[in-house]
C-alpha cells in the first residue's frame, strides 16, 4: 500500500534561498525541455492535404524523447554551471513531468482522456521539485536531511507507522512555506487475505445533495457547511484591493497573497471535514457505497458553483483513500434510477428535482427523497435489487442470475 504525509518546514534563510534558485533553474529547464518537443514538431511538419516528394529541410535532427533529454543534461550542466548545485535525480525527475504532461496531450490517460496542450511556466508558476529517492534515516528528530540542501527543520505532527519505508519525497511551495511530501510504501498492508464481500449487514449507502452533505440509509444526516460560500463577502474584499493595485508593485503582490491565503483556508478547511466525515462513515461501517456521478458534467450546470464548494470528487477520493488504508471497500454504483425507484417494492415513482419527499402509491412506502435514494444505492451494492425480486414477484424471467429476494427494512 501507499500512502503519503505532508509536514510543514522551517528552514532558514540560506536554506529559503536554495530552494528560490531551484525553483528558478527548474522552471528555465522544463520550459527548455518542452520548447524542444515544440520545435520538432514545428520543423518536421506538413501540410495535411499535401506533401512534397523531395524533402526541402535540412537533414532532420531526432525525436527528442525522454531518453535522449535525460542524456542531454550533462550537456546543460557543461553549458550552465549553475545546474551543478541541483540534485541529478532532481533534474531528471524535471524530464519525467515533461513527458507525462506530453504523453497526456498526444495520447491521453489510462481511461483515453487527453488533456490540453501543455503550457510554459511562467515566473512563480513551477512550485515543487521531487527526490525520486530518499535514505531511510532522512529523518534526525525535528530535521530532515534533503541531498545536496542539508538538514531542514521540519514539524512532524505524526509519527511514521512502522513498517513504512520512505519512496520519494516531494518538496512544495505554498503561499504559507514549504511542505514536504513523503511517499510511503507498505506492501503487507492491508494484508492480501482480507476479502469484504458487501452484505445487508456490513455495508450503507449514501447520497450525497446540495440540501445536506450526504444522507446514508440509516437515516443520518450530515449538513453541508457551505464554506466557501460563507467566504465570498472576504474573498470579494480581498480580490478588489488586488485590482485596486498597480500590477508589478510590491502592494499588489502583498495583496494577491493574503488573497491567496483566504483561498487557501476554505480549501484546508473544506478537506479537513472530509477526513472527518470519511473517518466517521469507515469507523461505523465495513462497505461504504456511493453513486458514480459524473461530477465534472455536474459543475458546468447552473449549480456549479454549490458542487464546487461541496467538493464530492475530493471527498470520495479521501473515503477510497482511507479504506483502502484499513483494508475496507467502497463500491460505486450506477446513479440512473437511484431518486426514481421505490426501495420498498422498486416501482418507478417519477419525481421532479423540486419534489423532496417519496410518496409510493404502489405500496404506501413514504420517506424523505435522499433516503430513500440512499437505501437504493445499499440495494444495489449488495446485489439485492428491489427491481429484480419486483420482476420475479410478477413471475418474469430474472436477469442472468437468480435475483434474491429483498426484505424492505421498516421506517
Amino acid at each position: 500500500m501507499r500512502g503519503a504525509y505532508q509536514y510543514k518546514l522551517r528552514p532558514n534563510k540560506q536554506q529559503i534561498e536554495v530552494l528560490e534558485n531551484w525553483l528558478n533553474l527548474l522552471r528555465r529547464q522544463y520550459n527548455y525541455r518542452l520548447g524542444e518537443r515544440f520545435n520538432w514538431s514545428e520543423q518536421n511538419r506538413s501540410n495535411v492535404n499535401y506533401c512534397p516528394l523531395i524533402c526541402h529541410l535540412p537533414q532532420l535532427k531526432d525525436n527528442p524523447d525522454y531518453y535522449s533529454q535525460k542524456k542531454d543534461l550533462i550537456n546543460t550542466k557543461d553549458l550552465f554551471p549553475e545546474y551543478k548545485s541541483i540534485h541529478s535525480q532532481v533534474l531528471q525527475d524535471v524530464i519525467k513531468r515533461v513527458k507525462l504532461t506530453f504523453d497526456r496531450w498526444l495520447k491521453g490517460d489510462s481511461s483515453g482522456k487527453r488533456s490540453g496542450k501543455p503550457r510554459f511556466k511562467g515566473i512563480g508558476r513551477y512550485h515543487s521539485f521531487t527526490y525520486p529517492q530518499m535514505k531511510p534515516d532522512c529523518i534526525n528528530g525535528k530535521k530532515i536531511k534533503l541531498p545536496k540542501i542539508g538538514e531542514v527543520k521540519f514539524i512532524q505532527h505524526r509519527p511514521i507507522p512502522d513498517g513504512f519505508k520512505i519512496k520519494n519525497a516531494t518538496v512544495i511551495r505554498k503561499v504559507d512555506g514549504y511542505y514536504v511530501i513523503l511517499s510511503l510504501e507498505d506492501k503487507s498492508v492491508p494484508s492480501p487475505d482480507i476479502r469484504i464481500i458487501p452484505n445487508s449487514d456490513n455495508t450503507i449507502g449514501i447520497d450525497m445533495g446540495l440540501k445536506a452533505f450526504l444522507i446514508d440509509s440509516q437515516g443520518e444526516e450530515v449538513k453541508i457547511p457551505q464554506y466557501y460560500r460563507q467566504a465570498q463577502k472576504q474573498l470579494r474584499v480581498k480580490q478588489k484591493a488586488v485590482s485596486r493595485k498597480k500590477k508589478g508593485s510590491n502592494n499588489r503582490k502583498k495583496a494577491i497573497k493574503k488573497l491567496a491565503k483566504r483561498h487557501q483556508k476554505v480549501a484546508n478547511t473544506r478537506k479537513y471535514f472530509h477526513y472527518k466525515t470519511a473517518t466517521s462513515l469507515l469507523k461505523k461501517n465495513d462497505v461504504v457505497a456511493h453513486e458514480k456521478l459524473n461530477i465534472k458534467g455536474l459543475a458546468r450546470t447552473k449549480l456549479a458553483k454549490s458542487i464546487n464548494d461541496a467538493g464530492w470528487g475530493q471527498f470520495l477520493t479521501i473515503l477510497a483513500s482511507k479504506a483502502e488504508k484499513a483494508g475496507l471497500l467502497t463500491v460505486a454504483v450506477k446513479p440512473h434510477g437511484t431518486t426514481q425507484e421505490c426501495s420498498c417494492c422498486g416501482k418507478t415513482v417519477k419525481k421532479a428535482l423540486s419534489d423532496r419527499w417519496h410518496s409510493c402509491p404502489h405500496c404506501n412506502f413514504e420517506a424523505d427523497r435522499d433516503l430513500n435514494a440512499a437505501r437504493n444505492i445499499k440495494n444495489r451494492a449488495v446485489g439485492h435489487s428491489v427491481l429484480k425480486a419486483h420482476r420475479v414477484s410478477e413471475g418474469l424471467p430474472g436477469v442472468g442470475e437468480k435475483p434474491t429476494l429483498y426484505t424492505p427494512v421498516s421506517v
